[in-house]
């Protein structure tokens, strides 16, 4: 039962709280006020119990705070703690309710400095993060039959001794190459990617698998390097990587293709069991015999319908024989029927016309005098119109100036080819055409008389 302390209220609330009510409610208040938050100090009074669990007091110059740190949490630690040790915990604030004492729930626990370490982590991560190099639609799938396998880890390490014992039980058909390189150290981050480019550069391998027992922060550092990360993305080969305890994550993880919790759990995920493939292989094999079982009695079964429905050559062909006679018969009153309706049609329309045609003889004598009336108009109008055509050529012979020039005429014009007609229009010296029934003259005009006016 969730109770809340707040102010009593006299009508809908009791006005008194048991104790253990009381410090259920602060507990509550505490936990969901104070977020999961890291504090640094010194240990002090440190216990640890037979259950495993593991109680001290964290101090500082001006105060001091319980702790506890659960088995659940404790074993994954990295080192134990001793008295005056210098340490920063993740923890919960929390009230122990039958005592009453505030105390702080641990559920991480390191060195006081790695702190720094942590925040370059975080940066890293998140630098590495935003260039998309963290991003799963890159991560390369594991082959399902790894025929070799290559470790990048160190020859002395403890996981080496795991991960061949667990993939010589498991997959001992497989080959293993190791790439030897330093694990922990100053220079181990440069090695350790230069192994992992040799690995790449050889392709001599299906699967990668990069490896280290477990350690403190500082212990695993190497395997946050930003180089060493872009050598692991831009590996061909798929990378696993098993680098410490479960809840160690490194840079190195997050740029593999997949994160084992340990060193043995990679091997395990790059190399399935050989028995679990040789059952899986004895199941499809049973499916396999089941289904050619059902097809062949299947196919039995129908042989043995189609035997049923088999007849002899003579009946078959009897049958044949009686269907092609209807068919015939079929065939040739489909044929007769149509011609004899086409036959009545046709007597029918004979019949119609002879009834309806019409009596020509009459229309067509009168079409013939018709025409014999329009023959002789045609002839007479015909020769009306060459007569009148005769008199106007006639007319037109008479007056065509040509015959004038032939009877001694002549028509004088002046250079611009104007007729002159009258004596005022021509003057002294001016040279005039003369054109006569044959050819043209040009004359020069010696004196001009003018003609003196009809007086009658």
């Amino acid at each position: 039962m969730n109770t809340e302390f707040s102010a009593p209220d006299p009508i809908t609330t009791p006005s008194v709280i048991s104790v253990s009510a009381l410090n259920k409610t602060v507990a509550q208040l505490l936990e969901r006020h104070i977020p999961l938050t890291w504090v640094s100090g010194e240990i002090s009074n440190f216990t640890r119990a037979a259950s495993g669990h593991w109680y001290f007091t964290l101090k500082d110059e001006a105060a001091q705070v319980r702790a506890v740190m659960f088995r659940g949490r404790a074993q994954y630690a990295d080192f134990q703690p001793r008295e005056g040790d210098k340490v920063e915990v993740r923890a919960l604030v929390s009230l122990y309710a039958p005592r009453g004492d505030y105390q702080l729930s641990v559920e991480a626990i390191r060195r006081a400095g790695i702190g720094n370490l942590y925040e370059a982590f975080l940066r890293l991560k998140a630098q590495l993060a935003q260039e998309g190099l963290f991003d799963p639609a890159r991560k390369r799938p594991l082959p399902p039959f790894p025929r070799t396998i290559g470790i990048v880890t160190s020859p002395q390490a403890a996981a080496l001794r795991d991960i061949l014992t667990t993939l010589q039980r498991r997959a001992p058909h497989v080959q293993v190459i190791l790439y030897p390189t330093p694990v922990q150290g100053e220079s181990a981050a440069a090695k350790i990617a230069q192994a992992v480019a040799t690995a790449a550069a050889r392709a001599e391998c299906d699967v990668l698998l990069l490896c280290r027992g477990g350690g403190s922060m500082e212990d695993l550092w190497a395997f946050n390097d930003e180089t060493l990360a872009r050598t692991i993305a831009h590996c061909p080969v798929p990378v696993i990587t098993g680098i410490g305890h479960e809840t160690d994550f490194t840079i190195a993880d997050f740029a593999a293709d997949l994160r084992a919790p340990t060193p043995t759990a990679a091997a395990e995920l790059a190399a399935t069991p050989r028995s679990d493939w040789m059952a899986q292989l004895l199941a499809q094999q049973q499916l396999m015999q089941r289904a050619m079982r059902r097809h062949v009695q299947e196919q039995q079964q129908n042989l043995d319908w189609l035997g049923r429905r088999l007849l002899s050559p003579s009946a078959t062909l009897a049958l044949r024989h009686q269907q092609l006679q209807h068919l015939a018969q079929r065939l040739r009153l489909n044929a007769a029927l149509p011609l004899q309706r086409a036959m009545q049609r046709l007597h029918y329309l004979q019949n119609q016309f002879t009834t309806h045609r019409p009596q020509t003889a009459a229309a067509h004598l009168r079409l013939d005098e018709w025409q014999r009336r329009l023959q002789q108009a045609q002839r007479q109008m015909s020769g009306s119109r060459q007569q009148h055509l005769t008199a106007l050529q006639t007319q037109l012979e008479l007056l065509n100036p040509q015959r004038t020039l032939e009877r001694g005429y002549a028509i004088l014009s002046d250079r611009k080819g104007h007729s002159l007609r009258s004596a005022s229009e021509l003057q002294p010296a001016a040279i005039l055409t003369v054109r006569l029934a044959r050819g043209t003259a040009d004359i020069t005009i010696g004196s001009v008389q003018q003609s003196l006016p009809d007086t009658k």
